[in-house]
């Protein structure tokens, strides 16, 4: 699969193959000694869950899109791999310039929104997915975030607050945005303040 993935990517002319890894542990020791800009990864690789993967990769190498190949079309795993700080999801029943296409939009600055080739069975699941009852549906991580967007920093300030990236700040959005069933900035600030997930802010 490697092969036909170098292949594939190999003969985009504005694409370079950098490395390649046979498990998600050498995956990440990649992503911290190349910073590439994009890394694929399949959740069959042997070693480390790929969620723990992501996360590292997302801490050695906050710069670097990952999207997740698989054959497996889950709700479940789809979020949780989301939440983990994958950029996208695609199953490998993905056409060559459909892979082509994603791997280049996520470079460019105005494609940081997570990017999903899924069934419309599962993306339809996704839509409707509710927070889970009775207790937060918030990471730490997201919670502080919200906790800032509430006191009305732009993306950019959030980003230099957390010492992580715009991108990285507007994939936790997306994340929040599931969690809370929110539309907006503004709804999602007014959900997480009537279920007592943030203090007051200046938008509150």
């Amino acid at each position: 699969m490697r092969d036909g993935l170098k292949e594939v990517l190999g003969t985009e002319p504005d694409f370079a193959v950098v490395g390649e890894a046979s498990t998600s542990a050498e995956a990440v020791a990649l992503a911290a000694r190349l910073r590439p800009d994009v890394m694929l990864l399949d959740v069959e690789m042997p070693g480390p869950r790929t969620s723990d993967a992501i996360a590292e990769i997302a801490r050695v190498a906050p710069g670097t899109h990952v999207l997740v190949l698989t054959m497996h079309d889950y709700p479940d795993m789809v979020h949780d791999l989301l939440e983990a700080g994958a950029t996208g999801y695609l199953l490998k029943s993905i056409l060559r310039d459909e892979l082509v296409a994603v791997v280049r939009s996520v470079t460019r600055d105005a494609a940081n929104s997570v990017v999903l080739v899924v069934s419309r069975r599962t993306a339809e699941q996704l839509q409707r997915r509710p927070a889970p009852a009775g207790r937060n549906p918030l990471t730490n991580r997201e919670q502080a975030l919200l906790q800032l967007v509430s006191e009305a920093l732009t993306n950019a300030q959030i980003a230099a607050r957390l010492f992580i990236t715009e991108a990285t700040v507007k994939r936790h959005l997306t994340n929040i945005y599931a969690k809370l069933d929110a539309v907006s900035r503004v709804d999602a600030l007014r959900k997480a303040s009537a279920a007592g997930l943030i203090g007051p802010g200046r938008d509150g």
